[in-house]
């Protein structure tokens, strides 16, 4: 699993190869434009690559298993205490394709308040080469609000594998403490002294099982990927959801935040901005590989963080994806085995069901692992950076675009059946008449499930309508039928649809107004309030809190109505200056008036026309 950093330091590339420009490779197509006609420009580099995966025999598949840490140092003053976590990349001497691709990486659920966590976190990798492997093991304290503090580190080193390799059973490590943070060894230091802890040294206890050779399916070794466990992990920004005026609907995290209403009945939310993660069993399929697409002279500085402007582009988007997938107390996580039922309704569960006719921008990584957020024009590009900020800046992607779910009137048919396997050019009065077999919610209204009941819990009511809407990575649309393919086997239930951004933008383009259109006419028409911790201990709320909620309701009203008058003063104080100007600019034309401007400067405006009387 490919791990977002959110809000730790940049862990730094320590792998086998990772420096050097990122080229342009041999292979390269963009499937925006047409480049058969001699007359036009080429595409700009980037898009999809045609390199193959280089050829090795299937490797061996090993679980990593990090069971507890102990005597960690102390990183918060505050509770004396620390928030651990383990970050694992694992080198092998399998070669890239291309010395951008990323790491292969895993970071664990966080423990909190505790210097001796039990993890018990499993990595299962498959394709791990005879030749051996390097495993790099660092522990962070998780800081919502600051850096993540390192806390120690390990390597692993095993030179060789075969079928008889006996593995390392529950084997104590002592953690290094290079690089690690001085604060926390000091507070731990001082906790030795007094008599508070016992040990100085830092120990993590780890296991490694080899479980045989590795069954690709695909029958090639050349890259090693996450088999399991397919952890989910849910992300929550108050701030950025009180930025994008968006809020929690509730859900899994109703049992800790109980759904409160105002005097008037409305109900009363906490701002919530959602970002999502799922890792989905792997490979993906090798075909699936892209390249950024320089578009700008600037995109390539930006991936590649060469020169002072690429270097801060880089770290800013960084730094915006960090926030995004920001890991705290209020991150929800859970993980499966293998791709099941219940795996895709948590998917459905952290995209809202057809709740809200919700859209959602998407990544996914070469090591399967998928990124999505609800987006739209009222998001602001400058502050997400879209599939850029997604990918946490990855040069190579599998796939990315956007999505959408529907709920399908009569689950056991497809909406769109005969549109399988060929391009979807329909005109809409024909996709309608269609559409009366098997319905769809949105457009239609269709009983059974929101906005007037609960949405059906089972994935055959359901489908995912996904594209290659992406001007960052531009996807080649010849692939979807192999994207559609991946999904329905990693989301089993769950009926998929893809649409070509381009061949199919005519009907790609309704159905996402056709999901705005339903997002205005059944958004949450609620009160929106930002809950404190003293809101989650109190079962009701006081008067001061209704009038507070009343006055914040009127301020809202108030600031909609001055914007409009502000709007309208701006355009006719704007038409009176040019009046203005035009009137000062007759009179300096007028022969002998030797008018001057301002406080007897020359006015800007008593240059003579061409033609003017001399």
């Amino acid at each position: 699993m490919t791990a977002p950093p959110s809000s730790q330091p940049d862990h730094g590339h320590d792998a086998l190869d990772d420096d050097g420009a990122a080229g342009a490779p041999s292979g390269h197509e963009n499937p925006v434009q047409d480049v058969a006609a001699s007359h036009e420009e080429p595409p700009p580099p980037g898009g999809f690559s045609d390199t193959p995966v280089p050829h090795a025999t299937p490797g061996f598949t090993l679980k990593f298993t990090f069971h507890r840490a102990n005597h960690l140092p102390i990183a918060d003053i505050n509770t004396m205490s620390s928030d651990p976590y383990v970050l694992a990349q694992l080198n092998t001497a399998l070669p890239p394709r291309h010395k951008e691709d990323p790491l292969l990486r895993m970071r664990s659920p966080t423990v909190h308040r505790s210097t001796e966590p039990v993890f018990e976190c499993e990595w299962i990798v498959a394709n791990v080469p005879a030749s051996g492997f390097k495993l790099k093991v660092r522990l962070y304290d998780e800081d919502p609000a600051d850096h993540d503090d390192r806390l120690g580190n390990l390597h692993i080193n095993v030179p060789q594998l075969s079928e008889d390799w006996e593995g390392i059973h529950q084997q104590t490590y002592k953690l290094r403490k290079r690089l690690a943070s001085k604060r926390a060894y000091a507070l731990r230091a001082a906790a030795v002294a007094v008599n508070k802890a016992e040990h100085m040294g830092a120990e993590i206890v780890v296991s490694i099982e080899l479980l045989g050779r590795t069954q690709d399916p695909y029958n090639e070794g050349g890259r090693a990927y996450t088999l399991g466990p397919l952890l989910w992990y849910r992300h929550n920004s108050p701030l950025l959801g009180r930025i994008v005026n968006r809020t929690d609907s509730g859900g899994d995290d109703e049992s800790n935040h109980p759904i409160k209403y105002d005097r008037h009945g409305n109900r009363i939310n906490r701002y919530n901005f959602q970002a999502n993660e799922i890792q989905l069993r792997g490979p993906v399929p090798p075909e699936l590989y892209h390249r950024y697409v320089e578009f700008k002279p600037f995109v390539r500085s930006m991936y590649t963080a060469k020169g002072v402007r690429g270097f801060l582009l880089s770290k800013a988007l960084h730094h915006q994806h960090a926030r995004v997938y920001n890991y705290d107390k209020s991150t929800s996580w859970g993980k499966f085995d293998e791709p099941c039922f219940e795996q895709t309704m948590k998917f459905l569960e952290l995209v809202h069901f057809d709740q809200g006719g919700r859209i959602f921008t998407y990544v996914l990584t070469l090591d399967a692992l998928w990124r999505f957020t609800e987006t739209g024009k009222e998001f602001g590009i400058d502050m997400l950076s879209k599939h850029t900020m997604h990918s946490d800046v990855s040069v190579y992607i599998a796939f990315s675009g956007e999505f959408f779910i529907r709920r399908l009137k009569h689950p056991h048919h497809r909406a769109d059946a005969e549109d399988e396997g060929e391009h979807q050019h329909h005109h809409h009065s024909h996709h309608r008449e269609r559409s009366g077999d098997n319905s769809t919610h949105p457009p239609d209204d269709i009983s059974g499930g929101p906005p007037v009941d609960e949405p059906p819990k089972d994935p055959k009511h359901y489908e995912l309508v996904i594209d290659n809407d992406s001007g960052t990575y531009r996807p080649n649309a010849k692939l979807l039928p192999l994207l559609k393919s991946f999904m329905e086997s990693r989301l089993p239930g769950l009926k998929v649809t893809t649409l070509d951004c381009q061949a199919d933008a005519d009907k790609m383009a309704r159905m996402k107004q056709e999901q705005r259109d339903l997002k205005a006419r059944e958004g949450d028409q609620i009160v929106y309030h930002q809950l404190s911790e003293s809101d989650n201990d109190s079962s009701s709320l006081s008067s001061s809190d209704e009038d507070e909620l009343e006055e914040a309701v009127q301020s809202h009203h108030a600031r909609v109505r001055d914007d409009h008058v502000l709007h309208a003063f701006g355009h006719q104080a704007r038409a009176q200056q040019q009046a203005k100007a035009q009137h000062l600019k007759s009179l300096a034309h007028r022969p002998g008036s030797g008018m001057t401007g301002h406080k007897g400067h020359p006015d800007p405006v008593e240059a003579p026309d061409v033609g003017a009387p001399q």
